[in-house]
């Protein structure tokens, strides 16, 4: 296509330039011509010589930033984390602080019930006051020391039935009152007066735990306690509950 381009434009140029060689012929001087059509691009030059190494660049420092802003204030507490596994066993503690001493236990079985038992004699001749607590001071039995001789009562540890009874040597009217918690259980007398006897009395009761016993005298006095005959009082449990 370009090369038929070129051969119309040849053609034109022929018929333009002939008119033009005749009047040339005819005249003293002629005109400019018509500019020649632009001629192809030409190839590309060869690469040049590489340049000489620059020298090198300076190096710049910015200017420093501001300071350390202010502590921000706490965020929102987050949501909870997964539990994680659970850790080794630690060791034993120490021994805690020694507890309150709690209620008293269920009686156990009859083979291992603890026994309530005492046999006292009067330790003296001498008779006791009036309406005063008759002490018996020479120990006969005395399980767990459940009779004081020091106060004349009879304190329970094992509650249950309780069997008392005492057996005096008088010469001079009696009359004693087995007492229980200041509650007369039951009144013992014995009016006959210039001939020494033994008089006794007794009876069952039940009582609880430290409930106390004891024998009272009252205007009559006449309890004797010598080696010929002692004035003795006892007590034992019959039957725990």
């Amino acid at each position: 296509m370009l090369h038929r381009c070129f051969m119309v434009i040849g053609a034109l140029l022929s018929l333009a330039v002939s008119p033009l060689v005749a009047s040339e012929s005819c005249q003293a001087t002629g005109y400019p011509g018509i500019p020649g059509i632009p001629g192809l691009p030409g190839r590309d030059g060869r690469d040049g010589e590489q340049g000489q190494k620059g020298d090198p660049g300076q190096l710049l420092h910015g200017a420093a930033g501001p300071e350390k802003g202010a502590k921000g204030d706490p965020g929102l507490p987050g949501f909870p984390g997964k539990r994680g596994q659970s850790g080794e066993p630690g060791g034993a503690g120490g021994p805690g602080i020694r507890g309150v001493a709690g209620e008293p236990g269920e009686h156990g079985t009859a083979a291992v019930q603890q026994q309530a038992a005492f046999s006292v004699a009067r330790g003296t001749n001498d008779y006791p006051d009036r309406r005063s607590v008759i002490r018996f001071t020479k120990i006969i039995t005395n399980i767990n020391n459940d009779y004081n001789s020091a106060t004349g009562h009879f304190r329970c540890r094992v509650p249950g039935t309780y069997y008392f009874v005492y057996h005096a040597s008088v010469d001079d009217r009696l009359c004693v009152q087995l007492k229980m918690d200041n509650t007369v259980l039951a009144p013992f007398c014995d009016h006959r007066r210039g001939k020494r006897q033994v008089t006794s009395g007794g009876l069952s009761v039940y009582l609880s735990r430290d409930q106390e016993v004891w024998m009272e005298t009252t205007e009559y006095r006449g309890m004797r306690g010598t080696a010929n005959g002692y004035s003795i009082f006892s007590g034992f449990l019959v039957h725990a509950h």
